[in-house]
């Protein structure tokens, strides 16, 4: 009887952990160095970013981006600086011996390379073919490095704090619609990571004033990570006070009424055929990246006609830093 009765519990808790993990969905948008993309799965439940203030274990669902700089490999720096070395001399047979090895190096070679060329004071050798810039050039054209590079992992959480250390993984695994594949960490350039859940659970989000405009192009829309299909049924409500100071640094709310409004603005009335027309201070979202920007005011309830990622923002036709304050979103999908 014991033994049946731990049989069901065992049962139970397996079907219970499968019902939780369909209602949750991570999927992985990955770039290339060399300029593709690679969409997919992959079994990553938290990511272990390595910093100079400790050690960080951030749930995956948690993670909005993964950017991925160029850590020096300070296990090759004793072989890199030897070739270098050899690198400078006159001998054409060994400066040329010297260059084919140096350029098979790992794309983690390059900021050795760049310290070696900026603490060496030994004049280059005149009329070498190979030098240590042109090595320099040669591995950063063939990891596709065109512009200035972090020597840190750069993680976004919450589509807002950005934190920088190493993330300690080699390779991700990524389940796509073509098989499994292995992605060495040296070939991404950036993970972008979409977290959805299906068990209509409310989240929150905070609209800073200071941010979160709709004409702000340098990150104006918030990410929410929630994923919607057309025919969902959608609520946003809000609360909180801004001071727009692109508006005569006039105190606006959610629903568009400034303080010193007297009459009901029509975000108000969900019913009026004029809601989908943002006015400013409106709390306005839209689905997808390029989707239509639509009017959520303090309260709103409607069904989606739209399929993608949810986007949250602060209507306004002009970007101002000093703006100041914050709303509150809460946001549910049935």
């Amino acid at each position: 009887m014991k033994k049946n009765s731990l049989l069901i519990v065992i049962v139970f808790c397996n079907l219970l952990l499968s019902a939780q993990s369909n209602k949750e969905n991570i999927e992985f948008k990955i770039s290339m160095r060399d300029g593709s993309v690679l969409n997919g799965s992959a079994s990553i439940p938290t990511v272990l970013l390595l910093t100079e203030y400790g050690n960080l274990n951030i749930p995956i669902k948690n993670i909005s981006s993964i950017e991925f700089g160029i850590t020096p490999d300070k296990s090759i720096k004793q072989k890199v600086n030897s070739l270098l070395i050899q690198l400078n001399t006159a001998d054409k047979e060994k400066n040329n011996l010297a260059y084919k090895e140096l350029i098979k190096l790992p794309i983690n070679a390059i900021p050795l390379i760049e310290e070696f060329v900026t603490n060496n004071e030994e004049k280059p050798v005149e009329g070498i073919e190979n030098t240590a810039e042109s090595v320099l050039n040669e591995i950063k054209a063939k990891n596709n490095i065109l512009d200035v590079y972090s020597d840190k992992d750069i993680v976004t959480i919450d589509f807002d704090y950005k934190m920088g250390g190493v993330y300690s993984l080699k390779e991700i695994s990524l389940t796509t619609e073509y098989g499994q594949l292995t992605i060495p960490k040296d070939k991404i350039k950036k993970v972008e990571v979409t977290y959805s859940s299906s068990d209509n659970e409310l989240k929150t989000f905070v609209l800073q004033a200071t941010k979160h405009i709709s004409s702000n192009n340098n990150g104006g829309w918030l990410k929410t990570g929630i994923m919607v299909k057309s025919g969902q049924k959608l609520n946003i409500t809000a609360n909180g006070e801004i001071v727009l100071a692109s508006l005569s640094n006039s105190k606006y709310y959610p629903s568009g009424k400034t303080s010193s409004s007297s009459s009901v603005d029509v975000a108000d009335d969900p019913t009026s055929s004029s809601t989908s027309y943002p006015s400013y201070g409106n709390v306005v979202y839209k689905i997808g990246e390029n989707g239509t920007s639509l009017r959520a005011g303090d309260k709103f309830s409607g069904t989606t006609n739209a399929s993608g990622m949810l986007y949250l923002s602060i209507y306004e036709t002009v970007y101002n830093a000093a703006n100041t304050g914050s709303y509150n979103i809460k946001v549910k999908i049935k």
